[in-house]
């Protein structure tokens, strides 16, 4: 009986190791409308974070206001307003502004007002303000 446990615990443990990085499917925009501080930036998720200042807006209307302020910078702040939806659980981002080329960005974790996601080359950490 104690074999068959032993041989059960490390496909259960590996089970759980997926479940914690597990994507969160979004119903719908309404579940990420609002002010988000995106605070840092990294390559791998427990990667070295990158410190950034970037204000994201999402409004219902499918826009996607990014305001990003750089204090050593000669602009200052810099406002952006890109196109985004939520298909099939995913945000679906405009990647320059003025052409129809979208990225797909997997919303990694969201606990409370904490946001993960994982765009093609960067995952962001967001705080919602």
């Amino acid at each position: 009986m104690i074999k068959k446990y032993m041989k059960i615990l490390p496909f259960a443990a590996l089970l759980m190791a997926f479940s914690v990085h597990a994507d969160v499917a979004l119903k719908d925009n309404s579940e990420i409308l609002g002010k988000w501080n995106l605070y840092a930036e990294a390559s791998k998720l427990d990667g070295e974070k990158k410190a950034v200042k970037v204000e994201w807006d999402f409004k219902a209307d499918g826009i996607l206001n990014t305001t990003a302020t750089d204090s050593v910078g000669r602009t200052k702040e810099m406002k952006i307003a890109i196109k985004y939806a939520v298909e099939n659980g995913e945000i679906k981002k405009q990647t320059k502004l003025g052409q129809e080329k979208y990225e797909s960005c997997k919303v990694i974790s969201k606990e409370g007002s904490e946001m993960i996601i994982k765009c093609p080359f960067l995952f962001y950490f967001l705080t919602k303000i």
